[in-house]
């Protein structure tokens, strides 16, 4: 596959559709790099495979000796970008936005070298506009080109509110581009028109236009919505191997030709015969642990994937109660209490959930103990050496002597 054939490969929109080549063709005439800008408000502390969709493209140019420029938007997460929804985003505080940007960098080194990126913050630059200058730059722009925004145009039509702060939003962010003056500016498909605002700025400075290159949105495990923090329906970057391998298994199977193209890394000739094998009829489950154990060797390393692998099969596809692997807890915990019920049990297993849940669990039949289910959540229960005990689907836990439980537990 040639340079321009594998960079495309995956994009779902690329503007002008010959500027990717003209860009690629110039740098090698005149011996010089390309800059590559991808742009983040780090409204949530962790990446997860949404972000790596763009993050492995970005990956490829770096690669071929490009320069990255990972630009932190530290003045405009604090505006609040509606990106696509129909109502303003809350804007973050100022140690948010730090907090976050920290955390997201350190992830970003998972998949792109960090120590050949450049980082920039556009708080920097956006901060010490005069407001002058300020309205200077809204001259560059229509209003007309704002309710060009599909969000914008379809809340100015139901008289939702839109702030001003809102529509300064893509101006802002195209004058990062003209800041930087950026060749590509690259993103998800709910970012064309602000990566399209930093062309027609930089052209309006008279600079060449950035290409702009969008690439798709991964649908998150409920099957429907991108991958979002806010959605609860991501698999995280820096998730527990078994964690990340069991909600990729837990995804839709219409998903899968979608997982194999933008999660997995496989190459281009694998993926084709993957995707082949799935219209042919092959059992989808087989595809989804191939497609699990390949996203956690990704980040974990190809050991863990394997062992993610034999526990999610342990736990989840052998029927045998007492094959499952379970967490061993102290006794020593209950500091000597002879029984408690069942309710108060689980809630000490599994402190994250609320009571309310833990009592429709049990009521629902989810919890056993020794492999019978008990649905009474006043139940006593003996708290005695090796009792096993499941909650859900997935959560097993064992009762043992502190001298039976393993130092790292």
């Amino acid at each position: 596959m040639d340079i321009i054939q594998s960079l495309i490969d995956n994009v779902e929109i690329l503007l002008p559709e010959n500027g990717l080549e003209e860009k690629l063709i110039f740098s090698k005439e005149n011996g010089k790099s390309l800059t590559i800008k991808l742009g983040f408000d780090p409204t949530a502390p962790d990446l997860h495979l949404g972000h790596a969709v763009v993050l492995r493209k970005l990956k490829q140019f770096q690669d071929l000796g490009h320069e990255i420029v990972i630009l932190v938007g530290s003045f405009t997460a604090r505006i609040g970008d509606p990106t696509g929804k129909n109502k303003s985003r809350p804007p973050l505080t100022m140690q948010e936005v730090h907090r976050n940007a920290e955390t997201y960098i350190n992830q970003l080194s998972m998949l792109i070298d960090i120590t050949k990126a450049r980082i920039v913050y556009n708080a920097d630059w956006l901060e010490g506009l005069t407001f002058a200058s300020a309205i200077k730059l809204m001259s560059h722009i229509t209003v007309a080109q704002l309710l060009h925004r599909h969000d914008f145009n379809k809340r100015f039509q139901e008289n939702t509110p839109i702030g001003v702060h809102e529509l300064l939003y893509p101006i802002l962010q195209g004058y990062d581009s003209v800041h930087i003056a950026c060749d590509i500016e690259m993103g998800g498909t709910d970012q064309l028109f602000n990566c399209i605002m930093g062309r027609q700025l930089q052209e309006s400075y008279g600079m060449p236009g950035q290409v702009v290159m969008c690439m798709p949105l991964l649908r998150g495990t409920d099957g429907k919505e991108k991958m979002s923090k806010s959605l609860n329906n991501t698999i995280g970057l820096t998730d527990p191997p078994n964690e990340m391998f069991g909600k990729t298994m837990s995804i839709p199977d219409d998903l899968l030709s979608e997982y194999v193209q933008l999660a997995t890394d496989l190459d281009p000739h694998a993926k084709i015969g993957v995707l082949r094998r799935l219209k042919e009829g092959v059992n989808p489950m087989d595809i989804k642990l191939m497609i699990a154990k390949n996203i956690v060797k990704q980040y974990h390393g190809s050991l863990i994937a394997q062992q993610a692998s034999d526990f999610f099969k342990q736990q989840f596809q052998r029927k045998n109660f007492f094959d499952k692997i379970f967490i061993p807890i102290s006794l020593e915990r209950f500091r000597a209490v002879e029984s408690i019920s069942l309710a108060e049990l689980c809630t000490s297993l599994q402190p994250a959930q609320s009571t309310s849940m833990i009592r429709r669990l049990i009521e629902q039949g989810a919890v056993s103990i020794n492999n019978e289910k008990v649905s009474d959540p006043h139940q006593q229960i003996r708290l005695s050496p090796f009792t096993k005990i499941k909650i859900g689907k997935k959560d097993y836990f064992e009762l043992l002597p502190d001298a039976e439980v393993p130092e790292n537990q």
